[in-house]
């Protein structure tokens, strides 16, 4: 007899959907408590009114991703894509797990240059901007997305999971590693500095991602992975430290230091409230 996550059908919402918030609910209480334990900054604010807002815009997030995209989402479209013989990995024969392996690092590849791009870009800027404003670094910073930017975000995904074709259960694992990681690398947790250093070989840790989100530009402009690290470093987007060190650098934006960002309502409508604003 199999264990239930060895026999999960990952066409099945239901299955699929439970374990993510599994995965997910588990991962965040770990780093909580890490970040009690072993914290790497002082608080600005109080967790509560802050977790509050950023786990309120994961709920009005799925809410949105399971109206507008009803089924398995990306998922259901790595089945689609499988089972009509789209994609690239349709075009050729490659053991299944050869083809779940660069599925895996193809879709992390491109979730780095679909950061980049909410960056660059102005009008995904004027949304991305909501995650940036947080005014404390923790773990629920990870998920504090805009839901518009998740539901652009699933869009793109769903282009990405097409034109690969990979293997259906490589996309959920993708998922569910990008949910944990992301929660990993916003942790306000303190690494052991060694740890640290053999840790960001391959993987985004906390204290890599906290640069990007200090308040000077040149540093919010850098360090864009989420999972692997190697993107960074491979075009030039990588900074080792903040230049006012870990403890004395500035998290979030300039202009919205003053914790408005803690409330919901305010993260809801910052994306309309221009650029200046």
């Amino acid at each position: 007899m199999l264990p239930d996550f060895l026999t999960l059908d990952v066409a099945d919402p239901s299955q699929s959907g439970m374990l993510r918030l599994v995965v997910f609910a588990s991962v965040l209480v770990v780093m909580a408590v890490l970040e009690t334990l072993l914290p790497r900054r002082e608080r600005a604010f109080e967790r509560p009114q802050r977790w509050f807002t950023n786990l309120g815009m994961v709920v009005l997030s799925s809410i949105a991703i399971r109206i507008i995209f009803p089924g398995a989402a990306a998922i259901g479209v790595a089945l689609w894509a499988r089972a009509n013989g789209y994609g690239l990995f349709g075009l050729v024969d490659w053991p299944f797990w050869l083809e779940a392996v660069l599925t895996f690092i193809l879709l992390d590849f491109a979730i780095y240059w679909q950061h980049v791009a909410s960056h660059k870009i102005p009008v995904l800027w004027l949304i991305h901007r909501v995650h940036h404003a947080d005014p404390d670094f923790d773990a629920t910073t990870g998920v504090r997305f805009h839901p518009i930017e998740i539901v652009l975000s699933m869009v793109y995904k769903m282009l990405v999971v097409t034109l690969l074709g990979g293997p259906a259960a490589a996309v959920f694992i993708f998922e569910v590693v990008l949910n944990g990681s992301a929660l990993f690398n916003h942790a306000n947790m303190k690494l052991p500095l060694f740890l640290d250093k053999i840790i960001r070989a391959l993987i985004v840790t906390p204290d890599m991602h906290r640069v990007h989100h200090s308040i000077i530009r040149s540093e919010t402009d850098s360090n864009y992975g989420f999972n692997l690290s190697i993107w960074d470093r491979m075009f030039g987007s990588y900074i080792d430290q903040p230049r006012e060190g870990h403890t004395g650098m500035e998290i979030g934006l300039p202009q919205h230091r003053d914790g408005s960002p803690r409330f919901i309502g305010w993260s809801l409508l910052f994306p309309f409230k221009g650029k200046d604003q």
